[in-house]
């Protein structure tokens, strides 16, 4: 197996069939027929059910297809990368709600200013789903709530943040955890790093001994804490935002409350356009940090 094999492969997936990957790679049919056998023969199984004149991909091709596009993508970035070539093509990039909607619009406006050639998908998602995500190559980068632990991962801080419980406008102070005995919880599902800090100051592994209402967006999260619903822990860069929601806030200790928001991405893969993000963050007038 050689990876001009590979690139065969991937084009008849991509056009359907022999002869239309011929026309694309600009070889004769046959040309492309023998590179398949010879793909086939080198790894002892079958790529294809052949039915007249369509392919179709066998098990063992659609596990090889997976492959063959990740080493295809990689041959690419390190070809920008080492010549300097400017990002292009889609960049797909995770980030949490809050985020998204507190910190990134004038960055992914920036972004999309200079490199009008990367067509720019935005992912939401909880901080394990992020990283989920991140692992399985669905997304190049992502800027979630906590640094990763292990050796997959790679990360820049970015965003210094200060999380804070918030209330009804007419709710009592909270102080501590048994302060908000029998009240309700509102927050998003497993996999939060906000949920995840409202555990430890609340002392708990978990949260199943609590009523928890469990919502994934903010805005519906800030509505039902200042209707009574019940307390939540957020971002205060989340509250900055909605300026004319009446609300009463409850600071933590800050060994719960200060966090930073990382940009991570997989180990030694770094892309162009990851790369130019990183840069372009590095331009960035600094964020108000947590104080």
């Amino acid at each position: 197996m050689n990876f001009a094999d590979l690139q065969v492969f991937k084009s008849v997936v991509d056009e359907g069939g022999v002869i239309r990957a011929a026309s694309k790679l600009h070889r004769v049919p046959s040309a492309v027929t023998t590179r398949i056998k010879q793909l086939e023969a080198s790894m002892g199984v079958k790529l294809f059910h052949r039915d007249k004149q369509r392919l179709h991909l066998s098990p063992a091709g659609e596990l090889l297809l997976g492959y063959a596009e990740r080493l295809i993508q990689l041959s690419d970035e390190a070809r920008d990368v080492v010549s300097g070539t400017t990002p292009r093509g889609t960049f797909k990039l995770g980030a949490l709600e809050s985020t998204t909607a507190s910190r990134l619009p004038p960055i992914l406006a920036g972004f999309h200013s200079r490199y009008p050639d990367v067509r720019l998908e935005l992912i939401t998602g909880t901080n394990d789903q992020l990283l989920g995500q991140l692992a399985e190559r669905k997304i190049d980068a992502a800027f979630i709530a906590e640094p990763p632990s292990g050796q997959a991962f790679e990360h820049i801080p970015i965003f210094a943040e200060r999380l804070t419980l918030i209330s009804s406008a007419d709710h009592p102070p909270i102080k501590r955890p048994r302060d908000i005995e029998g009240l309700s919880l509102i927050a998003f599902p497993e996999g939060c790093a906000y949920r995840r800090v409202l555990q430890r100051w609340l002392g708990v592994d978990s949260l199943v001994s609590f009523r928890v209402l469990e919502l994934s967006s903010y805005h519906a999260i800030v509505a039902c804490a200042t209707a009574g619903t019940g307390i939540a822990l957020m971002p205060e860069s989340v509250l900055e935002a909605m300026p004319q929601v009446k609300l009463r806030q409850h600071p933590i200790p800050k060994a719960q409350s200060h966090v930073t928001t990382p940009l991570v991405w997989r180990r030694g893969e770094i892309s162009p356009s990851v790369l130019a993000l990183r840069t372009l963050l590095a331009s960035q007038p600094k964020q108000k940090n947590a104080a």
